[in-house]
């Protein structure tokens, strides 16, 4: 008999493609029964925080959709390394998952080396829920009343050693979005460690510091009470918390971009059906009236980003980041 070009004879290849189909369909009707058990929703991060909030709301309304339990586990250290790695690490079976913030997926990968994991690569990526803008905060009697007017000062006082301004620490937010300040203003300015939200904003009372950037959730009431002014937040539009504070986009400097997002991932290797499955639950979570209030009674924005743009959203912050880190010599190694 002749062979066929692969070796196999006619036969054996017929019968090479029917154990392939039967394989096949095997795997579809594993798939169709999915999800046979509760999952588990790890969050890197102690419990208490917006993240851990956010991974809760999720779990308590993907549940019912998937018809299983959803348990939030928190394994918080290193960073958010140590939840991410785990997960990374875990069976691509459907049954794990993370959700996470972009310190996570952007801000680490693009300022310290050897990670453990990759961003891209190590998970397939659900979707992006919940968008955290920040603010920029001026003590009172610091002579600006706009964040135009800041980026000004910060300029005219660059070789004087420049404005000082409060972080929570190389790589945090409000680091890297003072470095976007000052890049926008072609300035020079000073950051200023600092444990939380309750220590920076004693210290711009105090005089301490002259600026400072913090999430909206945590400054709105103090900026309300009159102990500190805000002068802009990040994102594409005004938040509620501060409904008179406008965008810096609207005070005129555009490229000061950084909000902080929650997105939920599974391990990679996971299923495609399994993730569009998880994909399409999330979407029909983020449409409800009452999650989309809950989440902006965080005052975190509610989204619905799929995966594509959830891995675009990595790609273009990463190298971003990475950019800010080099020009101000940010490592968290």
């Amino acid at each position: 008999m002749k062979r066929c070009p692969s070796g196999f004879t006619p036969v054996r290849r017929v019968a090479a493609a029917a154990l392939a189909l039967s394989c096949s369909l095997i795997g579809t009707a594993a798939h169709a029964a999915w999800p046979e058990q509760p999952l588990r929703l790890v969050v890197p991060f102690t419990p208490g925080g917006a993240t851990d909030a956010v991974a809760r709301l999720m779990a308590s309304k993907l549940g019912p959709k998937l018809g299983q339990p959803v348990i939030v586990e928190n394994r918080p250290g290193a960073s958010t390394v140590i939840g991410a790695d785990a997960v990374a690490r875990a069976q691509p079976n459907g049954y794990t998952l993370m959700i996470s913030g972009s310190t996570t997926y952007s801000v680490l990968p693009a300022l310290k080396s050897a990670l453990p994991y990759d961003p891209v690569k190590s998970y397939a990526h659900v979707a992006i829920v919940a968008i955290a803008p920040v603010v920029l905060l001026a003590k009172n009697d610091l002579p600006v009343k706009t964040a135009g007017e800041a980026a000004k000062l910060a300029r005219e006082r660059s070789g004087k050693g420049g404005l000082m301004y409060g972080t929570f620490g190389p790589g945090s937010a409000p680091h890297l979005t003072g470095e976007m300040v000052a890049m926008a203003a072609d300035a020079r300015m000073t950051p200023v460690p600092y444990k939380g939200s309750a220590q920076l904003v004693t210290a711009m009372i105090g005089g301490e510091v002259d600026l400072g950037v913090d999430t909206v959730s945590s400054a709105a009431a103090q900026a309300r009470a009159g102990k500190v002014r805000a002068l802009a937040v990040t994102g594409t539009q005004r938040m509620p918390q501060l409904p008179d504070v406008p965008t810096f986009t609207e005070a005129g400097l555009p490229n000061v971009s950084f909000v902080g997002w929650y997105g939920m991932v599974a391990p990679a290797g996971t299923p495609a059906d399994i993730v569009q499955r998880l994909s399409a639950a999330v979407e029909e979570v983020m449409a409800d009236p009452e999650v989309r209030k809950s989440v902006g009674d965080l005052a975190l924005e509610p989204v619905y980003l799929p995966g594509e743009k959830f891995r675009t959203q990595i790609e273009t912050e990463v190298a971003e980041f990475r950019a800010i880190g080099e020009r101000a010599g940010i490592s968290m190694d």
